[in-house]
């Protein structure tokens, strides 16, 4: 099934009320997850974000040649470290590295770069290759992998439609909007013979997984309460549900969740600015929420978009571009800045040529916080030194 079908398909699933087709409701439950302390969390930048106005080769005068209309000056920038420093949005990033508990990894990205939204998004989540393509995204091949049996909340994805990191051959997470508002299974519901449909039995599979994952979900979401006061923003709601599942001891393997809006094309210092308000504000309730739970040393939280922005603005704004940074939040993280300040005099066609491959991002994410062997879901490129 392609990635397109899928899509489409679990979509009927998906939305937080569990739009299940009647003959669908017929499903048992079972609880059966594999308890693990630790767990990764992924924010996903939507849009491609502008990583050189995220973290800023403040003291580099060409970062001024090149970005005449949308440099920020150095004045205004946050949190100083050899020559870089934060968008002042990203106070509170600035602070969250100050405590330990953040590191920056610059120039990230892969060979032979695509520039096209859909593709790119699609290459970072199957870990594959800018030639390659497959059917199952890298988190999916490993909760394949990793789980013993079928455990329907090993991944959990706040948002309003699937993500292709997540779809492997097992339905081994579920998509939800509102955990709140989740269908939890009748008692009276029974289980129902699956097809000869190889189709529909997918279908029939990832309808078994949402009423199984609701009846944890609503579990977990008993078990905990929000201790904080977190923004009233989208992402900070997906983020105070995932703390929430996170106290209550789902024990998901994985949480994932996006924020959308970075395509600044045009007026970009405006926008830039509310989008990283935006997630600064629920990203720090969220690191405050689990560090007061003390939970954060269990918790990794992972920052990244599809491709950065072109080094030269276009007068109001920037296009599509290459490499960018990658942040990482908690899980006992060096706390540093790893890899060289962006080289803005040895571009690629007007480009930043990545230093770091962001398979090696995973690669370190799966040794290193999952106990997990990458070359089993077909990495080869070798971890971050310093990461962890």
């Amino acid at each position: 099934m392609n990635r397109r079908n899928f899509l489409s398909i679990t979509g009927t699933f998906t939305g937080g009320m569990l739009l299940l087709p009647d003959f669908l409701h017929a499903y048992g439950a079972q609880s059966n997850l594999v308890v693990g302390a630790q767990c990764v969390v992924f924010v996903q930048l939507n849009g491609g974000n502008d990583g050189l106005n995220t973290f800023i080769p403040y003291d580099n005068p060409l970062y001024y040649d090149y970005r005449t209309k949308i440099a920020l000056s150095k004045d205004v920038v946050v949190g100083k470290n050899k020559g870089m420093a934060f968008h002042p949005a990203l106070k509170d990033f600035a602070q969250m590295q100050q405590n330990g508990d953040l590191t920056v990894i610059q120039n990230v990205g892969y060979p032979e770069p695509i520039r096209s939204h859909f593709r790119s998004q699609e290459i970072w989540q199957t870990a594959t290759d800018s030639n390659k393509y497959v059917n199952e995204g890298w988190l999916g091949r490993y909760l394949d992998l990793q789980c013993k049996e079928h455990e329907p909340t090993a991944g959990i994805n706040l948002d309003a439609i699937d993500n292709l990191a997540l779809k492997g051959i097992e339905p081994n997470s579920i998509t939800v909007k509102d955990p709140n508002r989740f269908k939890v299974k009748s008692d009276k519901e029974e289980n129902v013979i699956l097809s000869d449909n190889p189709q529909l039995d997918f279908v029939c599979k990832i309808a078994n997984s949402v009423t199984e994952g609701s009846d944890e979900i609503q579990k977990a979401l008993a078990k905990s309460k929000t201790e904080i006061s977190y923004p009233k923003t989208g992402l900070a709601k997906n983020l105070e549900w995932i703390a929430r599942l996170i106290k209550g001891n789902l024990n998901s393997k994985i949480y994932y969740t996006s924020l959308n809006g970075f395509d600044t094309h045009d007026n970009q210092l405006a926008i830039h600015e509310r989008k990283l308000t935006e997630l600064n504000d629920a990203l720090f309730r969220f690191y405050q929420d689990l560090k007061q739970s003390e939970m954060l040393q269990n918790v990794t939280v992972v920052v990244f978009s599809e491709f950065g922005r072109r080094v030269k603005d276009n007068g109001n704004g920037t296009d599509h571009g290459t490499a960018a940074p990658m942040f990482i939040i908690g899980g006992n993280n060096k706390a540093t800045v790893l890899g060289d300040n962006p080289d803005l005099s040895n571009l690629d066609n007007g480009d930043l040529k990545h230093k770091i491959d962001f398979r090696s991002v995973y690669a370190s994410l799966l040794q290193q916080k999952m106990g997990f062997d990458y070359s089993k879901i077909g990495i080869k490129n070798q971890p971050v030194v310093g990461l962890f």
